[in-house]
């Protein structure tokens, strides 16, 4: 016989002399030896080594129960469960769904299991509405490929704002516990390579598409990934300029991840430029090969339903059939400017169309591109409100003032002062500003704004200085004499809204008594007319309480706790936004909005 035919319950001969032993448990160490527990025929317990020479002088008389059903009970049940759930997949097609905290709608169900797990690999670029819920597509499709096993290291680039929001609805929803990368963990990386330590892993687009350190622990040999997942993916963006393409920081990135893994999944609401050539060099991050070169009608086929799908809005339904979103009514609402603003606006323009020209004339060292950029932001804060010209007028005179008197203040020493732009901006500054978050946004554009000059001499200097004087008295005899067209539109916008006597009003109660609308929100590009409008529709209602703000300068709970106070509080009717309420925050309580 041989030791692995020992087992409980069995009796043995030749353990001990001239009688038969019965076998409690068995115990190995190893592969050649064995420490038997046995009963003797008195009932007396006994222990005793046994190795693999030992088995000549045992003899089996009669062999145990080969099952004693005597196993731990709890712990066979969590095994059995663990192998239904591996294989469940085969026996649920939607598996993701009944083990997630989410009640999807069809075109999600649709999205993950009939247009992306089909595919394998997965090459594709998801562009539905906003509001179609994106996350949790993506969610359901990450859960998916790990209960397949076909997914072990997943990677989330999305834009700095919504990093948090999509590690809250990972793992609230889906239980799926990503890290964010930071400054701090990349530093205390045990391997020194941060992803090779997560497979779960999420990463701010700005900080991988700037960061050529971080890009080259991400190209390490050994560092792939089943899936990454881009949100807001037509930041990745090339464009034909001159018959060439202009790569972007963040197109180059598009192109890194694309090469580092099997599954690649693009998802945003806004996929097509308008320009056929730029969509085209979109979609080569998913297929390099089927759409090199320059798009030429004709000649390329244009038809991508095989890599791609985009549902709008209208077309997302209920199970029951009844469209997701009510109608979207959008219009316009013209006004012509008044004299005095007609007047600052062909003034301001001319002041910008002569920097520029002057700007043309500058060696291009960086200087000539950040004029444009300051020039450009004046331009829409022309368009914006009088207030906010009209701040960014007076601080780009009293700064321009603070360098003139400092640079004669040097002359007066004996010194050379040149005339310089301050902080210079290259095309690869402006494309990166676009991607950075709001306040950082806000704090260059003043720098900018504030310090840039075509000026070469100081004559030059002092002559934009009384331009800017006069413009700035022009935007305060507007300001102070309130002839702003723009708000007085508003304004009685929002008199039909609100007001008892409005006919938004009336008409929303006549028909069946429904309640009138409370809620409006309001964007804006600009916090001096973000605080400009706060101040005049808080006493345009009466009551400054009723209204509420959310800009770049906000941190992630303050914005939180004002959203939930302007969706549950009813005294609270409008809320005013910059572009930080832009993304990752829903606000589908209100039906009303304006672009100001």
């Amino acid at each position: 016989m041989r030791l692995e035919d020992i087992q409980p319950n069995c009796s043995l001969r030749g353990v001990i002399a001239d009688s038969l032993v019965t076998v409690v448990a068995v115990k190995w160490y190893g592969s050649d030896t064995i420490e038997l527990t046995y009963k003797d025929a008195s009932g007396k317990v006994g222990n005793q080594l046994f190795l693999r020479d030992s088995e000549p002088s045992l003899e089996l008389v009669e062999q145990g129960r080969p099952w004693s059903f005597d196993g731990d009970g709890a712990l066979f049940r969590l095994v059995s469960e663990a192998q239904r759930i591996r294989l469940a997949h085969l026996f649920d097609p939607v598996l993701a769904v009944h083990t997630s905290q989410v009640d999807p709608l069809p075109h999600q169900i649709t999205a993950v299991y009939e247009a992306m797990l089909p595919r394998q690999p997965l090459r594709f670029l998801l562009a539905d509405d906003p509001g179609a819920g994106k996350t949790i597509m993506a969610g359901l499709l990450i859960k998916e490929l790990i209960a397949r096993g076909d997914l072990k290291r997943c990677l989330i680039v999305c834009p700095g704002s919504l990093a948090e929001q999509w590690q809250d609805e990972l793992y609230r929803r889906f239980h799926l516990p990503f890290e964010i990368l930071t400054n701090d963990k990349l530093e205390s990386a045990r391997s020194g390579n941060w992803f090779l330590e997560n497979d779960l892993a999420i990463a701010r687009l700005d900080k991988l598409a700037r960061n050529a350190d971080v890009q080259a622990k991400l190209a390490a040999p050994d560092c792939r990934f089943d899936l990454i997942v881009v949100d807001e993916a037509h930041k990745l963006s090339a464009t034909f300029f001159g018959g060439e393409v202009k790569y972007t920081k963040r197109y180059n990135l598009g192109q890194l991840l694309s090469g580092l893994t099997r599954h690649f999944l693009l998802m945003t609401a806004t996929p097509h430029n308008g320009k056929e050539e730029d969509f085209q060099l979109f979609l080569a991050l998913l297929d390099g090969d089927r759409f090199e070169g320059k798009f030429r009608d004709g000649v390329h086929q244009v038809d991508v339903s095989d890599l791609m799908r985009r549902m709008v809005k209208e077309s997302l339904l209920k199970f029951d059939g009844r469209p997701l979103f009510p109608e979207r009514i959008a219009y316009t609402v013209p006004y012509k400017l008044s004299d005095d603003e007609a007047r600052l606006y062909h003034d301001v323009t001319e002041y910008v169309r002569e920097e520029f020209n002057r700007a043309d004339a500058l060696a291009n060292d960086g200087r000539k591109g950040t004029v444009g950029f300051a020039l450009t932001i004046l331009q829409r804060r022309l368009a914006s409100s009088p207030e906010a010209i009209y701040q960014s007028l007076k601080r780009r005179r009293e700064r321009l003032e603070k360098r003139l008197r400092e640079i004669e203040l040097l002359q007066r020493g004996a010194q050379l002062a040149a005339i310089t732009a301050g902080q210079t901006l290259s095309p690869d500054d402006v494309e990166d500003l676009e991607e950075a978050p709001e306040n950082e946004v806000e704090a260059t554009e003043e720098e900018i704004l504030d310090q840039a000059t075509a000026a070469s001499t100081i004559q030059e200097l002092r002559a934009e200085i009384e331009t800017l004087e006069r413009l700035e008295a022009l935007a305060a005899t507007v300001r102070r004499e309130g002839t702003d067209t723009k708000w007085r539109e508003l304004s009685r916008l929002l008199d039909e809204i609100f007001s008892p006597g409005g006919s938004i009003y009336q008409a929303k109660t006549e028909s069946g008594g429904e309640k009138p609308p409370e809620k409006l929100v309001l964007f804006t590009e600009h916090r001096d007319t973000l605080n400009y409008l706060q101040q005049r529709i808080g006493t345009l209602l009466g009551r400054p309480n009723a209204v509420v703000t959310i800009h770049g300068g906000h941190g992630r709970e303050e914005r939180r706790k004002t959203q939930e106070t302007f969706l549950g509080d009813p005294t609270v009717q409008v809320l005013l936004a910059t572009d930080a309420a832009g993304e990752g925050i829903n606000l589908q309580r209100a039906h009303l909005m304006v672009n100001y």
